[in-house]
């Protein structure tokens, strides 16, 4: 699936998703990533949601982001419920989907000037 909306160049956006790969602005990745308008954490841990630990939160908790979306790979997978009270205490909203639909999301909400941060397993 390609994405061609254009955005300012200063914004981190989703150029490209497919099962494996992610492009952010011009950057390929093959990994999992946390991405704001003005961050990439291009090195995040996680290759499974059932891997997820609340460690690998804190690079999305320090952005501070209204709203979290979590994509979770080829389907919608949710975390485990201490890891969703995290959030809740944190006020982060969370919205787990599959990463496809998780980058469609970021991008319709950083163009909106959001707060948000996504969380995107590759798999």
């Amino acid at each position: 699936m390609k994405f061609t909306l254009d955005r300012p160049a200063t914004l981190h956006v989703v150029r490209a998703y497919a099962p494996g790969l992610i492009r952010i602005g011009e950057r390929e990745l093959t990994h999992s990533v946390i991405v704001s308008a003005d961050t990439l954490i291009d090195d995040w841990r996680p290759r499974h949601v059932g891997e997820l630990t609340a460690a690998d939160l804190d690079p999305a908790l320090a952005l501070r982001p209204d709203v979290l979306l979590l994509g979770s790979g080829a389907r919608q997978v949710f975390p485990a419920p201490e890891l969703l009270a995290r959030l809740h205490a944190a006020r982060i909203g969370l919205e787990v989907m599959d990463t496809g639909a998780a980058c469609r999301t970021y991008n319709v909400l950083v163009a909106e000037g959001r707060a948000v941060a996504a969380a995107l397993i590759i798999a």
